[in-house]
């Protein structure tokens, strides 16, 4: 052991360090653990979705090579922040500033050499942005008696979203790694690469912002009841849905036969009603207002001499649209179409069309004027 440390050629100094590191690998390693389930325990409670989470013991040899070149700085290894490090890689900006307040909360930061590398460039410089919290665990959080030097020893959490882990990948690898100083003109297209990469996330974030606020203002007029004015569109119809829209008339259906309700999503009925040209959701409650009754009757004619004690929770808008595809003079070919959007192609949904045809041949809607 002792030939593989002076092969590093290290002063007395950096190898005492050296020799530190290796007594207190197992505490790393077991901070190692904890750090990394409290803060996947914290990216669950609070719905945060990222890229990466990612931990590491510096390699020895690494930490050699820091020593060589810097190890006067370091009095012992508890000066050394970044033994244990992790990095966690957001989609978006705004999520960065959301897991440094959650990282805060669960740990105790060393704000004193913390760095907020995003406000380090002057005005006209872009590069390497990324939020670098020195952290320690608290008692509070977890504590082992057998091992105090788990709440004593410092480590790092590094906070950058993808793009800011791109420009900082790409960086290292033709900014440092090589050797040889980088000549101007390729320093001007990394900083003018920087610059694009910082503007993409900046639109991310902001568009985010958008549709977010977006919604939000569907969701009111959903609630509201001004659904003439809403576009017919996935977020559109989930808000609609929720608020139970086809009640009513599924709880009339249901009472025929005193059935059970199985709850089902109705979404994918919203590309059948963007095929018949359904614009807001005001046309869908035009649909349900109009052809509910006839809807029923269809539904009565159905069931009302079975024993079906279970019906689907989509059956009433599949029966509004029935009424509305035969009404519009659909006929058999209309509700196949239909059944091979929702279930896709088959014999039985031919069948199925047929049958339907046939059973409302003997209600009255059928017999009123085409629209």
């Amino acid at each position: 052991m002792e030939k593989e440390i002076e092969s590093y050629g290290l002063n007395q100094h950096c190898t005492l360090i050296l020799e530190e590191y290796r007594e207190k690998l197992p505490v790393y390693e077991h901070m190692l653990q904890v750090v990394r389930k409290e803060l996947e325990q914290m990216l669950r409670d609070n719905g945060l979705y990222i890229t990466a989470l990612e931990t590491r013991i510096k390699e020895e040899k690494s930490l050699a090579g820091k020593l060589e070149l810097k190890g006067g700085k370091y009095r012992s290894l508890s000066d050394i922040t970044d033994i244990l490090g992790t990095r966690i890689i957001t989609f978006y900006s705004d999520d960065v500033d959301k897991i440094s307040a959650l990282v805060d909360r669960l740990f105790t930061v060393d704000w004193q050499n913390s760095v907020d590398k995003r406000k380090m460039h002057e005005l006209d410089s872009f590069g390497y942005n990324s939020l670098h919290y020195v952290c320690r665990i608290p008692k509070q959080l977890y504590e082992d008696p057998n091992m105090p030097e788990i709440n004593e020893l410092r480590f790092e959490v590094q906070m950058r979203t993808a793009l800011q882990h791109v420009w900082a990948t790409m960086n290292h690898d033709t900014g440092y790694k090589t050797g040889v100083e980088v000549p101007r003109e390729y320093i001007r297209s990394l900083n003018r690469l920087a610059g694009m990469l910082e503007l993409a996330d900046e639109q991310f974030s902001t568009i985010r912002r958008e549709i977010t606020d977006y919604r939000r203002q569907v969701q009111a007029l959903v609630v509201s009841g001004r659904f003439e004015e809403v576009p017919l569109n996935g977020d559109t119809f989930r808000s609609y849905l929720e608020i139970k829209p086809f009640n009513n008339l599924l709880n009339r259906i249901a009472a025929i036969n005193q059935a059970e309700i199985h709850r089902s999503s109705a979404m994918p009925y919203l590309p059948i009603l963007q095929r018949l040209e359904f614009k807001t959701l005001g046309d869908v409650e035009k649909l349900k207002e109009e052809y509910s009754e006839d809807a029923y009757q269809l539904a009565l004619y159905q069931i009302g001499n079975t024993n079906l004690d279970i019906i689907s929770s989509t059956l009433a808008i599949q029966d509004l649209l029935v009424v509305y595809i035969l009404e519009l003079g659909g006929g058999e070919r209309g509700l196949e179409l239909m059944f091979n959007r929702l279930h896709g192609p088959s014999e039985y949904n031919i069948v199925r069309a047929r049958r339907l045809v046939e059973t409302a041949k003997k209600l009255p809607f059928m017999h009123k004027p085409r629209l």
